[in-house]
Order: C-alpha cells, then structure tokens, then sequence
C-alpha cells in the first residue's frame, strides 16, 4: 500500500520530483527577461559590427569579397611554394639518382675493358701454351 501512494506522489509531482504549482512564476519571467535581453545584446553587437551598404553595389560586393579572395589568394600561395618546394626535391633526387647512375656505368665500363683486358690476355697465354713445338 505506501507502494501505492508513494508512486501516486511521483505522478502528481512530475518526473523531477516537483509540481509545475511549486516552480516560482517570477522564475519564469526572469528567465524570459534573460533570453531576450541575451538577443537584443547579440543583436546590437551583430549590427556594430557589420557596416552600413554604401549605396553602390560594386563597393559593397568588392568591401565583403575582397578579404575572402585575399585569403584564398594567400592560401594558393602557401600551397604553390609548398609544392614547389616538392619540386625541387624530387628533382634534387632526379638528379643524385642521374649522378648515382653515371658512376655506376663508369663503373660497369672499368669492368668490361679490366675483363676485355684479362681475356686477351688468357687468350695470348693459351695460344703460346698450345703452339707446336
């Protein structure tokens, strides 16, 4: 039974524990008065902060769009030197791996003319050794 009657209580009380008879009505008109006077302050500042239209639409439009086209500007240049640093290093590398490449065919031609010499030079050795006597 105090089962019962405990959760009638919660029924009528609401499902915060408190009637909408117990919540102050000057608590609600000041929460109110504090919304609005949030929105008229955000309002004053919003309109302080833009500026009146001159009357010439080609000023207004190049007043809002000359920033935002500057930055983008200043943005592309950013990513243009950025790259064209890239650049440059994959060209630097272009151009160790062209050297790396040069020595490695003096290197292959040392080779080949040590080995042409070694032949003749076996070659020479095996027709004395084969000559009649």
């Amino acid at each position: 039974m105090a089962d019962v009657s405990h959760s009638n209580e919660a029924v009528e009380k609401g499902p915060e524990g408190f009637s909408p008879e117990s919540v102050p009505v000057d608590t609600t008109i000041s929460r109110v008065e504090l919304l609005d006077t949030i929105l008229d302050t955000f309002l004053q500042k919003l309109v302080a902060a833009r500026r009146r239209p001159s009357g010439t639409p080609e000023k207004d439009l190049c007043s809002v769009m000359a920033p935002y086209f500057l930055q983008q500007r200043d943005a592309l240049c950013h990513r243009v030197q950025k790259q064209k640093a890239k650049n440059q290093d994959l060209a630097d590398a272009v151009l160790a791996g062209r050297r790396q490449l040069e020595g490695l065919q003096q290197q292959i031609q040392g080779l080949q003319q040590t080995w042409q010499a070694l032949h003749r030079e076996q070659r020479e050795l095996l027709s004395v050794l084969r000559a009649p006597e």
